[in-house]
Protein backbone atom coordinates (compact mmCIF):
# COMPACT_ATOMS: atom_id res chain seq x y z
CA UNK A 1 0.00 0.00 0.00
CA UNK A 2 1.23 3.47 -0.97
CA UNK A 3 2.41 6.06 1.49
CA UNK A 4 0.06 9.14 2.10
CA UNK A 5 1.22 12.35 0.17
CA UNK A 6 2.74 14.55 2.99
CA UNK A 7 1.03 17.97 4.26
CA UNK A 8 3.36 20.16 2.66
CA UNK A 9 2.14 18.95 -0.87
CA UNK A 10 -1.19 19.10 0.42
CA UNK A 11 -1.10 22.57 1.49
CA UNK A 12 1.25 24.00 -1.86
CA UNK A 13 -1.58 22.23 -4.12
CA UNK A 14 -4.70 23.71 -1.65
CA UNK A 15 -2.89 27.35 -1.43
CA UNK A 16 -2.40 27.28 -5.61
CA UNK A 17 -6.28 26.66 -5.42
CA UNK A 18 -7.43 29.27 -3.37
CA UNK A 19 -5.24 31.79 -5.44
CA UNK A 20 -7.27 30.53 -8.50
CA UNK A 21 -4.19 29.39 -10.68
CA UNK A 22 -5.77 26.48 -12.27
CA UNK A 23 -9.11 24.05 -11.82
CA UNK A 24 -8.22 21.53 -9.80
CA UNK A 25 -7.70 19.11 -13.23
CA UNK A 26 -4.85 21.36 -14.49
CA UNK A 27 -3.42 21.88 -10.89
CA UNK A 28 -3.84 17.56 -10.47
CA UNK A 29 -1.59 17.51 -14.00
CA UNK A 30 0.46 20.33 -12.77
CA UNK A 31 1.03 18.52 -9.24
CA UNK A 32 1.57 15.12 -10.53
CA UNK A 33 -1.33 13.74 -8.42
CA UNK A 34 -4.23 12.31 -9.98
CA UNK A 35 -7.43 14.36 -9.96
CA UNK A 36 -9.51 11.87 -7.13
CA UNK A 37 -6.92 13.10 -4.81
CA UNK A 38 -7.50 16.19 -5.98
CA UNK A 39 -10.76 16.52 -5.43
CA UNK A 40 -10.97 14.07 -2.29
CA UNK A 41 -8.60 16.61 -0.61
CA UNK A 42 -10.42 20.09 -1.63
CA UNK A 43 -13.80 18.33 -0.28
CA UNK A 44 -12.19 17.43 2.64
CA UNK A 45 -10.67 20.85 3.60
CA UNK A 46 -14.65 22.19 3.41
CA UNK A 47 -15.72 19.56 5.68
CA UNK A 48 -13.08 19.79 8.26
CA UNK A 49 -11.36 23.80 7.61
CA UNK A 50 -7.90 22.37 8.00
CA UNK A 51 -5.64 21.06 5.01
CA UNK A 52 -3.60 18.71 6.66
CA UNK A 53 -4.12 15.08 6.38
CA UNK A 54 -6.65 13.53 8.76
CA UNK A 55 -4.90 10.75 11.09
CA UNK A 56 -6.43 7.77 10.93
CA UNK A 57 -6.78 5.93 14.53
CA UNK A 58 -7.39 2.14 13.56
CA UNK A 59 -8.87 -0.22 16.41
CA UNK A 60 -12.12 -0.27 18.29
CA UNK A 61 -13.57 2.84 19.12
CA UNK A 62 -13.51 2.27 22.90
CA UNK A 63 -17.76 2.21 24.23
CA UNK A 64 -16.93 3.22 28.05
CA UNK A 65 -14.89 5.78 29.59
CA UNK A 66 -11.78 5.73 32.03
CA UNK A 67 -14.33 6.17 34.67
CA UNK A 68 -16.22 3.25 33.75
CA UNK A 69 -12.92 1.06 32.89
CA UNK A 70 -12.05 1.69 36.51
CA UNK A 71 -14.86 1.14 38.57
CA UNK A 72 -15.33 -2.06 36.51
CA UNK A 73 -11.56 -3.07 37.21
CA UNK A 74 -12.62 -2.39 40.74
CA UNK A 75 -15.65 -4.74 40.83
CA UNK A 76 -13.50 -7.40 39.43
CA UNK A 77 -10.61 -7.24 41.83
CA UNK A 78 -13.17 -6.94 44.91
CA UNK A 79 -15.13 -9.49 43.16
CA UNK A 80 -13.80 -12.04 40.71
CA UNK A 81 -16.93 -14.42 40.20
CA UNK A 82 -18.63 -11.62 38.54
CA UNK A 83 -20.64 -12.72 35.73
CA UNK A 84 -20.81 -11.20 32.29
CA UNK A 85 -24.19 -10.31 33.45
CA UNK A 86 -23.83 -8.93 36.49
CA UNK A 87 -20.98 -6.52 35.16
CA UNK A 88 -23.50 -5.44 32.55
CA UNK A 89 -25.91 -4.75 35.16
CA UNK A 90 -23.90 -2.77 37.74
CA UNK A 91 -22.65 -0.40 34.51
CA UNK A 92 -26.04 0.14 33.60
CA UNK A 93 -27.58 1.13 37.12
CA UNK A 94 -24.21 2.51 38.61
CA UNK A 95 -21.78 4.09 35.47
CA UNK A 96 -25.05 4.98 33.18
CA UNK A 97 -23.32 3.04 30.25
CA UNK A 98 -25.32 0.30 28.54
CA UNK A 99 -22.60 -2.52 26.66
CA UNK A 100 -23.57 -5.38 25.41
CA UNK A 101 -21.99 -8.86 26.94
CA UNK A 102 -19.69 -9.00 23.61
CA UNK A 103 -18.40 -5.75 24.27
CA UNK A 104 -17.83 -6.01 27.72
CA UNK A 105 -15.96 -9.21 27.27
CA UNK A 106 -13.66 -7.14 24.68
CA UNK A 107 -13.49 -4.55 27.60
CA UNK A 108 -12.80 -6.89 29.99
CA UNK A 109 -9.67 -8.55 27.58
CA UNK A 110 -8.39 -4.82 26.65
CA UNK A 111 -8.16 -4.42 30.46
CA UNK A 112 -6.40 -7.95 31.10
CA UNK A 113 -9.06 -8.99 33.32
CA UNK A 114 -10.20 -12.72 33.39
CA UNK A 115 -13.32 -13.71 34.27
CA UNK A 116 -12.48 -16.42 37.81
CA UNK A 117 -15.12 -19.39 37.57
CA UNK A 118 -16.09 -20.63 40.68
CA UNK A 119 -16.03 -24.33 41.14
CA UNK A 120 -17.05 -25.28 44.75
CA UNK A 121 -20.70 -25.55 43.49
CA UNK A 122 -22.38 -26.96 39.98
CA UNK A 123 -23.28 -24.34 37.17
CA UNK A 124 -26.68 -25.92 37.33
CA UNK A 125 -26.43 -26.12 41.52
CA UNK A 126 -28.11 -29.90 41.35
CA UNK A 127 -25.32 -32.90 42.33
CA UNK A 128 -24.93 -34.50 39.26
CA UNK A 129 -25.01 -38.75 39.89
CA UNK A 130 -21.34 -40.33 39.77
CA UNK A 131 -20.73 -43.65 38.90
CA UNK A 132 -20.03 -44.75 42.48
CA UNK A 133 -23.20 -43.68 43.72
CA UNK A 134 -25.27 -45.07 41.36
CA UNK A 135 -23.57 -48.88 41.62
CA UNK A 136 -24.02 -47.95 45.52
CA UNK A 137 -27.78 -47.02 44.58
CA UNK A 138 -28.90 -50.43 42.45
CA UNK A 139 -29.90 -53.56 44.44
CA UNK A 140 -27.34 -56.27 45.23
CA UNK A 141 -28.90 -59.00 42.49
CA UNK A 142 -28.61 -55.94 39.92
CA UNK A 143 -25.03 -55.13 41.26
CA UNK A 144 -23.37 -58.25 39.59
CA UNK A 145 -24.68 -61.74 37.87
CA UNK A 146 -22.07 -64.09 39.38
CA UNK A 147 -23.51 -65.46 42.27
CA UNK A 148 -21.63 -64.22 45.12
Amino acid sequence: MGRPYEDDLRRKFLSAYDAGEETLEELAERFLVSVGWAKKISAQRNRTGQAERVRHRAGRKPHAGPEAQQQVRAWIEAKPDLTLAEIQAKLRSEAAVRLSLPQIWHLLRKLGLRLKKSHSTPASGIVKPTSTSVRNSLPRSARSRRSG
